[in-house]
């Protein structure tokens, strides 16, 4: 996405290193524009297989189930139709309610920013790419390799915004762990909401955490709750505890994005051969019922 310029070495000489002008000559960048991509999705099995791979799918929703940890969303998945047995966090789907349930999420929608020409759409042939997100050290070639900080939180925090070939904020690029674990969230939010216009994401570490970064967001968007409602402003990403468990962060994370409109990206963590089965279609369907189970969850709230 960018290019860097520089002169090939006369004669057949070695360079010994660039030069401070060299260093500090920024890249030539093409213009900040959302990419599309030009190529059909490709097709690595056939008609019959994925259909194969989804009745497994349904089938372990119907008659296995899933863990949902948290009593909140047991009774919400209760009252929409899902089957609980008294005193149990296995909940099992029947395949109609999940089909009908997933209908109802968009094929598409505008992601939005707080500087609206940094809006994304999402969905269709749109692409978009974020920022690397929650590394453990930073490394530059000045100070070699340290401990995430919040000076280096900032300054890639600046990074990513410079760059036209970033398109959000997909977390913490490395985390500051010089910032209370209690109130991390509150000064990295600032921190993205005011060194970057680019949409964001937040980390789904507990109800409270997450009505922070909702109203942060609201804050530096000048926009009322109702607007906030309508326009999707900030993304969490929710991971299940492979095997077929969502846990209550993750629940909660859920509830709380979900309920203000707002973008949830399902991730099942399954492992072939160690969380999942070693076959890549037992790996697959199993992956596909908890995405299914975590999106229908997601539409019921």
């Amino acid at each position: 996405m960018s290019e860097i310029q520089s002169e090939a070495p006369s004669g057949g000489s070695r360079r010994k290193g660039r030069s401070t002008a060299e260093r500090s000559r920024l890249p030539v960048q093409r213009p900040l524009a959302q990419p599309r991509m030009p190529y059909k999705p490709t097709d690595v099995v056939s008609a019959d297989e994925l259909e194969m791979i989804h009745d497994a799918s349904m089938q372990i929703l119907e008659e296995i189930g899933m863990d949902f940890l948290d009593a909140d969303a047991r009774q919400l998945l209760a009252d929409a139709g899902a089957r609980i047995e008294p005193g149990s966090v296995r909940v099992r789907f029947d395949r109609e309610m999940v089909l009908e349930t997933i209908k109802t999420a968009p094929s598409s929608f505008t992601f939005h920013s707080r500087n609206p020409a940094n809006n994304l759409i999402i969905g269709g042939d749109y692409m978009s790419f974020g920022s690397v997100a929650s590394a453990p050290n930073a490394f530059d070639m000045d100070n070699g390799r340290r401990t995430g900080n919040h000076a280096d939180y900032k300054n890639l925090i600046r990074l990513a915004q410079m760059l036209n070939s970033v398109h959000f904020l997909a977390g913490y690029p490395v985390e500051p762990i010089d910032l209370h674990a209690s109130i991390r969230h509150l000064d990295a939010t600032f921190d993205a909401l005011t060194l970057s216009d680019k949409p964001l994401h937040a980390y789904s570490l507990g109800r409270q955490r997450n009505r922070d970064c909702l109203e942060m967001v609201r804050i530096a968007r000048q926009i009322d709750d109702e607007t906030l409602d309508r326009e999707p402003s900030i993304f969490t990403v929710i991971n299940t505890s492979s095997p077929l468990r969502l846990d209550i962060p993750m629940l909660q994370g859920i509830m709380e994005f979900s309920s203000r409109n707002q973008i949830v990206v399902l991730t099942p963590f399954t492992l072939a051969g160690a969380m999942a089965p070693v076959t890549l279609a037992g790996a697959l369907a199993l992956q596909n019922a908890e995405a299914l189970a975590g999106i229908a969850f997601t539409q019921i709230v």
